[in-house]
Formats: structure tokens, sequence, C-alpha cells
């Protein structure tokens, strides 16, 4: 007869970070696989395996107060590990905010019950049972074999899933379920297609290799109120509207483009009406990526092969603020790896191809008339020569103008539309990237937005924007003007909140100011935040002046004859600034004559 051992307290940690936050850490022995269960109603609870821990159950509790005794118990008992949080003191229960992580060995049974702490499980789980109010709940786990069932007890249901789900069913007394069995390699999510280039759905993938029932299928029972559920979905990638719903205009544009990113995104937010719509699209052509382009980095691009040769160099501050004034004794050039000989550096005057998007939702509703105004206002003080065109969003993309020169027919163009509905702005941003600005890549784009900075509606989440935006080469200019809403709606910072996931989906007006700075500092662009009227004329003039802000630099090439033979490899050419804390993003090169020079 096999006799288990009482779980042994080997270790006991008390580290306090600072006079209030602290740390308590305890480190238990187990043999196997152990049944782990954490009730913690007022903090985040995450369980995550570790291949590194075959007897060992790791346990940290860390809190912005201090962690008195009667704050958490820890029962041991065989191969049982019991974390108890909120002790009754005499008739009063505590609400210290406590937040736990718990390693275990792979195949661990967990069981885990919060109110609106957030919930994480990550790795190759036997079994999960958890059971929260309005908390989030995040997998991140194999789906080589997992049979689920997803309840929410009191809402309609709230989920991403990276795998294609049934749809919900609602039973009696409000509930609605989703259940059923997944069985796919992990990287199938990923998988293109090959004539396309569009994320196959995993959901529908006929080569999808079904795994038998083993033992190391996972079951999950997630239950929730009123909460999010994360289906190995990371919670960066959380949009705004958790709705499937039929695609927008901007949605089935981005997907058309075939950016990765930007597709999986969508065909996760949506993937009924993603694969309806992505078998009505022809194949698609395949084209090389940057990278087998050898267009590594904003530094550096692939040099035709000629004797004189002109690129156009934009140059920023740390601050990401166009320098003025150089001259040709501030580059040095590099044509693989060997110094060329600078002809001459001039400003660039070439026009710009530039997209005023602008921000006509039902959040700006109250200030349309000053947003009409407004782009009025920057038309005027962009240069005659730049082409613009104007693109509006609220629940979709509207292109009211393609570029142009122009002046009265943009003009006009602003009295065509009134504000009102949800404000799908990633969308419309990622739309303008791919779409609107796609005749002239490679060419000098920029975007300039309108905006209060709030989404609600789109199908993308921020961060998969980023990758776009770098290989777009567009500028952004995010010029942010805040409403009665934002001004009066500051909340809390994701680390102050027990979970970060619904605090973000309830409040994303907050975020604004920092996606705002982020989008100008990846694109080379310049964040405007507009704090009073007169602010706006200011963010213009300087828009103007930073798009003006670039050099075409001429140089003589010196490459040798084998180098710019036919079939060779294109090298590369570099730029080195002559000074200190300046950023340098390079354009496409042009071959030039000794006469152009």
């Amino acid at each position: 007869m096999r006799v288990w051992c009482v779980i042994s307290l080997l270790l006991f940690v008390l580290v306090v970070t600072d006079t209030q936050a602290q740390r308590l850490q305890r480190e238990f022995e187990v043999k196997g696989a152990p049944q782990i269960s954490v009730v913690n109603l007022y903090g985040r609870v995450a369980v995550l395996t570790d291949e590194t821990l075959e007897n060992k159950v790791l346990v940290s509790v860390d809190s912005p107060q201090e962690i008195g005794k009667d704050d958490i118990s820890f029962t041991a008992a065989g191969n049982n590990l019991s974390i108890t949080t909120q002790i009754l003191t005499g008739q009063l229960k505590t609400k210290k905010r406590l937040d736990i992580v718990v390693r275990v060995p792979a195949r661990s049974r967990v069981k885990i019950k919060t109110e609106s702490g957030e919930v994480q499980l990550g790795g190759n789980i036997a079994s999960a049972e958890v059971l929260t109010d309005t908390g989030t709940i995040s997998t991140n786990i194999p789906l080589d074999g997992v049979k689920y069932t997803f309840t929410w007890l009191g809402a309609r249901p709230k989920f991403m899933s990276d795998a294609r789900l049934p749809d919900p069913k609602e039973k009696s007394g409000g509930r609605f379920v989703i259940s059923g069995e997944v069985s796919q390699p992990a990287a199938a999510p990923k998988k293109k297609n090959e004539e396309s280039g569009l994320p196959v759905d995993p959901g529908a993938d006929p080569a999808a290799k079904k795994v038998p029932e083993v033992s190391k299928n996972i079951s999950l029972d997630l239950r929730t109120r009123r909460g999010v559920i994360l289906f190995n979905v990371d919670p960066k990638d959380i949009r705004s509207d958790l709705r499937e719903r039929e695609l927008t205009e901007a949605a089935k544009g981005i997907i058309r483009s075939g950016d990765p990113d930007m597709t999986d995104a969508i065909r996760i937010a949506s993937p009924k009406f993603f694969g309806e719509y992505a078998r009505t699209l022809p194949p698609r052509r395949a084209k090389p990526s940057f990278a087998e382009t050898d267009q590594a980095d904003a530094n550096s691009v692939v040099s035709p092969v000629s004797g004189v040769k002109r690129v156009n160099i934009r140059v920023t501050d740390e601050f990401g603020r166009a320098v003025n004034g150089l001259t040709a004794k501030d580059f040095t050039i590099l044509e693989n790896n060997r110094e060329t000989e600078v002809l001459n550096v001039r400003p660039s005057v070439a026009p710009f191809n530039l997209v005023l998007l602008l921000d006509v939702s039902g959040s700006v509703e109250d200030y349309i008339d000053f947003i009409r105004k407004a782009a009025r206002n920057f038309l005027e003080t962009a240069s005659e020569k730049d082409r613009i065109a104007i693109v509006t969003f609220r629940d979709d993309v509207k292109v009211l103008t393609n570029f142009t020169t122009d002046r009265k027919k943009l003009s006009e163009s602003l009295d065509t539309f009134e504000a009102g509905g949800g404000t799908a702005y990633y969308d419309a941003l990622a739309f303008s990237l791919v779409d609107t600005l796609k005749p002239f890549q490679g060419d000098r784009t920029a975007i300039v937005i309108l905006s209060d900075g709030d989404d609600n509606r789109s199908f993308l989440p921020f961060d998969a924007l980023i990758d776009g935006i770098g290989e777009s080469g567009a500028l952004i200019y995010p010029l942010y003007v805040p409403s009665e809403l934002i001004a009066a709606s500051k909340t809390a910072s994701e680390n102050s909140s027990s979970d970060p996931i619904r605090t973000k989906y309830l409040g994303l007006t907050t975020r604004a100011e920092d996606e705002g700075a982020r989008l100008a500092r990846v694109s080379g662009g310049v964040y405007y935040p507009i704090r009073q009227l007169s602010d706006l004329q200011k963010a213009y003039d300087d828009v103007v002046r930073q798009l003006r802000t670039s050099y075409m630099v001429t140089f003589r090439s010196n490459l040798l004859p084998e180098e710019a033979g036919i079939g060779k490899t294109s090298p590369r050419v570099r730029v080195k600034m002559n000074r200190e804390n300046v950023f340098t993003r390079l354009g496409p090169l042009e071959n030039v004559s000794d006469t152009e020079k």
C-alpha cells in the first residue's frame, strides 16, 4: 500500500520590498503532480507549470500592504495544497489585496476561486476548475488535446479564443455555456494559406492532426458571473468590443492587405466572418518580406547598382523632434560597410502624401463643428504641393476625398459627414496604413490624426498596429483633443488593479495619451496633446515644419565591379551621423546622373 507523506514546509520567507508593500514566499515538497486549491477573493491568482519542478510547489504572495499572519493560510495534506486568503478575524472579514503566483509541476490539478481578481492558467496542467464573479480568466496552455466548458452565470458571454469555438448556448437560469474539445498542433494558429497568405482558421483546417485521448489531455471548467474568458489569447491583444460581428470595410481592407499580425488579430476577433470573407478573395501573389529584401532596419536600405545615388534621410533627436541645419560633414554614408563620398546635402522639398484622419464618432459629437473648423485650418497650413486624402471614422471608415492638391474640393468634403456611433480608431488607422497609403509605399507619407484617442469598436487591439506602422514607413502625428469624458475619467494604472484586463476593458479612454505617444515614437512622428485651443494651430505649424525637415543626401558609389554585377546580392547602404543623440530613418534610394547632383 502506497503511503503519501504529508507535504512538509521547507521554506518561509517574508520579504519587505518597501515601507508598505510586502512579499511572502513559501516552498512545499510534493510527490508527483499535486492538487492545488486557491481561494483569493480580492486579488489576482496565477498558476503556472514549470517543467523543472518535479517535487516542489513554489508560492509567491505580493501585497501593497503589510502581510499579516491572519491574511493567508496554507493547508498541506497528502499531495494536496490549499491556499486561502481573507481569513475571518472576529466578526469582520478583511479585504486586503493579495496577488498569488503558484508554480507547480506539469500535470497538476487546479481549483481557483476569486471575485474581481484576474485568474491566469499557464502550461501543461491536467485540469482546472475556476470560478470568478467579474474576474477575467485567461489561459496559455497546449491545445493538442483540451476538453473545455466555459460558463457565464449572470451575463452574455464575453470571450476571445485562438481556437474556433462553437456558438454559446443559453441554458436555464440565464446561464450561457460554450463546451467542446480542441485537438490541434500548437503552431496551427500561425499557419498561413500558401496561395492567399492569410491565416488559416485552425478549427477548419483539415490537415490538423487529431490527438488521441491520452492522459496528457487537459480539462477546463471555467465559470464566471460577468467576467471575460481569454482562451489562449495574449491579454495585450484584447480588443475593445468582444462581440463577434460582421466585418467592416476597414477590417476587409486590412485582410486584403495580407499583413500577418493584423489579419490574424481579426481572425481571432471574428473567426466566422473572417473565414467567410477570406474564402471570397482570389489567391494573392506572395511578395518578399522586409527581411527578404534585406531592409532590416530604419538606418539602412538596399542599394541599386549605379555610380551616383540619392537617398532621403529624416533626422530626429532623442525626443523625436526634427533636427535642422545639418550639412554634409554631419553625414557618413556606408555602402557594403565602406565609406562613400558625400557629394551634397540639402533639405528636402519633395511633397508629402498626407492622410488627414478625423474622428467623427459619438465621443466627439459635442464638438463636431470644431473638428470641421480644425480640419480646414490644417488644410490651410499644409503645403500647397502636399497631396491630401481625408478619411473619417466612427463604427467604420469612410474616404471623403482621395489624394488631391485641390484645397476647395477637400474643404467641401468636410460638410458631408455627421458625428455619431462607436469609435473604431485602431481599425481606421490600420486601414489608412495598409490601404489608403498603399499606392505610395516608398514615398514620403504621413498620417495626421485629429481625435480624442478613444477606441471602443475596433476589431484590432492597439498592439497589432505597431509592426504595421514600422513597415509602412509612414510618419504618424496624433493630435488628441480631450473630451469632457476623458478629462473626467482618469482610471488607476493596470498595476494597481486586481484585474488589469477588466480595467482596460472598462476604461480604454484613459490609455489614449500613452498610446498616442507610442504611435508617434514608433513611426518617427510627434504626439501633440491638445490642452487648449491655441495649442492646435501651434501643433499644425509644428507638423508642417517636421514634415519639411528631412535631407536629400547625394553620394558617389564605390562598388567594386563584382559587387555591382547582375545577379549579385544588393549591397546595404547605411548612414552614420557625426552628432550625438540623433537618429535616422532612410527613404528609398534613387539613381541620379552627375548633372543632377
